[in-house]
């Protein structure tokens, strides 16, 4: 069973530049306020988590942009942890709807956060879940951090959306981030670690 765990030690990578900016008449080249730090897809065998570890202090906020491939039906929400906190310290909310019924959830005193759903049509490995995490604010030491999360699925016409949203009990800089479920994630299960520049 392979385990993806990537150190962003170093930073965002190589920086970009367009030199076709430098021409008379061409407009001014401006950076993306999202840089990318760093990214990985799950290979044959699956993995039992995917951890981002020594996350640089050089940006505001973070973002992760995961594509989950369920393995089974015992495949759940996606859970978070900061840290490798696995204390009572995290709260989590969720608002969900699959465009007949709307669920909302909430819970404090919690080991984690959780997101992505409850995966009801988890085990076709043909309808994976995509999440949008916005970590917010990760490295200010005076506050505790909030994290959230635009997240779905689609079966064929029918599948779920949710918003969710949690904190985690700790002033500390955020350097590390695990994402696991209550088993393996499949095979071809992406995710992309990004700075966000800005106030």
């Amino acid at each position: 069973m392979a385990v993806y765990k990537l150190s962003t030690a170093g930073g965002a990578g190589t920086a970009r530049t367009n030199y076709n900016s430098f021409l008379a008449g061409n407009p001014k080249f401006v950076a993306s306020s999202y840089e990318s730090i760093a990214t990985t897809t799950v290979g044959s065998g699956g993995s039992s988590y995917v951890e981002f570890t020594s996350i640089p202090s050089t940006y505001t906020h973070l973002q992760i942009r995961l594509f989950v491939r369920p393995t089974s039906t015992s495949n759940g929400p996606v859970f978070m942890q900061c840290n490798s906190d696995t204390g009572s310290n995290y709260t989590r909310h969720a608002l969900r709807g699959d465009g007949a019924t709307a669920m909302s959830s909430g819970s404090a005193s919690q080991t984690s956060m959780y997101f992505n759903g409850y995966n009801v049509y988890a085990g076709a490995t043909d309808k994976p879940t995509v999440s949008i995490i916005d970590i917010l604010d990760y490295k200010n030491t005076n506050k505790y951090k909030t994290v959230r999360t635009l997240a779905g699925l689609e079966n064929n016409g029918s599948g779920e959306v949710g918003l969710y949203s949690g904190m985690w009990m700790n002033t500390n800089a955020i350097t590390s981030i695990k994402l696991f479920d209550n088993v393996n994630y499949g095979q071809y299960t992406h995710a992309a670690l990004y700075g966000i520049k800005g106030a």
